[in-house]
């Protein structure tokens, strides 16, 4: 399994970014994913899971704001992230929820004015 995530950066809070990951060394389309992320001295956290069939859960604190979605024809699941807030500050990544040991580098997302 190899995942490979993009689409972080410095962002204004309000501001919006959509990341991606691209999965390999799996039938991506009968998986579900998720996006977790990790802020410094936090626990890693799961934000948003898909499932095959495309029925999604969103964390609480990221309800209304953050989107996930799927792509099987490019094996990529996308997180779009809107009005972002400082808190939102974090390392993410994506995961295959069967397989959870395997994850990515991930990819940096820091709000900041």
């Amino acid at each position: 399994v190899q995942l490979v995530e993009s689409g972080g950066g410095l962002v204004q809070p309000g501001g919006s970014l959509r990341l991606s990951c691209a999965a390999s060394g799996i039938i991506f389309s009968i998986n579900d994913m998720g996006w977790y992320r990790q802020a410094p001295g936090k626990q890693r956290e799961l934000v948003a899971r898909i499932t095959s069939g495309g029925g999604t859960n969103i964390a609480v604190s990221v309800k209304g704001r953050f989107t996930i979605s799927r792509d099987n024809a490019k094996n990529t699941v996308y997180l779009q992230m809107n009005n972002l807030k400082s808190e939102d500050t974090a390392v993410y990544y994506c995961n295959v929820l069967a397989y959870p040991s395997f994850w990515g580098q991930g990819t940096q997302v820091t709000v900041s004015s």
